[in-house]
């Protein structure tokens, strides 16, 4: 009898944590102005909770709802639904419209990364200027990631999580693929037979033919001022 009586009252305590704990991690989520990881919201809830479980939850909770809790890159964030998006004024926040040669520069990169200016030239047939890798490096939409192991050792470039945030996308491969371009419009319908999309890097790891970022590396790119001091 004394198991039968002590298990609803486990019951109940487990309940109370999984709720307590759903309740921290939305706070820390609205209070955030950026997408939080889930290693972070782990820290600060008990540590018998499923954290993915606990915001797969919240996730549910909140989709009929005005505001939506999404998976950004691995991180979550509360967004205007999709829906909604309308009722909502920019006229102080306008985006500057990317010109037609960084809009293909950064498809190049989303569909392509890690990849390097002469790669990027050489899929589109000219010449790129830094101003347009500029425009996209100051949206925060591109970054560069490491420096490939060949000749030069040319800088490559890739995607960041504010990419996947401002364009509603909770990884890479959640990227259009050649039949959803098609339809949107977006492509040719004289295309070659042979034309693919090619399959975004899932990862943010460098790759077996990249090195890291270095303190030099970052001098020599004009991130930082000589002995490591920031511009700034």
């Amino acid at each position: 009898m004394d198991d039968e009586a002590a298990a609803p009252t486990v019951a109940v305590v487990d309940a109370h944590l999984i709720r307590e704990a759903e309740r921290i991690a939305e706070a820390l989520v609205f209070a955030s102005a950026q997408p939080v990881s889930e290693g972070f919201i782990a820290d600060r809830v008990p540590r018998s909770v499923d954290v993915r479980s606990v915001m797969q939850r919240l996730k549910v909770d909140y989709a009929p709802r005005g505001v939506n809790l999404i998976q950004i890159d691995g991180a979550w964030a509360f967004r205007t639904a999709a829906d909604l998006s309308f009722v909502i004024r920019r006229d102080d926040n306008e985006v500057r419209k990317l010109s037609r040669a960084a809009l293909e520069v950064l498809a190049i990169i989303a569909y392509h990364q890690p990849v390097t200016r002469a790669e990027i030239e050489d899929i589109r047939g000219v010449q790129t200027s830094k101003g347009t890798l500029d425009v996209l490096m100051e949206s925060g939409w591109v970054r560069f990631r490491g420096r490939r192991r060949t000749p030069g050792r040319p800088v490559t470039l890739g995607t960041t999580r504010d990419f996947l945030d401002h364009f509603g996308l909770e990884e890479l491969r959640d990227l259009p693929g050649l039949e959803e371009l098609k339809g949107a419009g977006l492509l040719s319908g004289r295309i070659p037979a042979n034309f693919n999309i090619p399959s975004p890097l899932m990862s943010d790891e460098l790759t077996e033919d990249e090195d890291p970022i270095t303190q030099l590396d970052l001098e020599e790119l004009g991130l930082l001022a000589p002995g490591g001091a920031s511009d700034d």
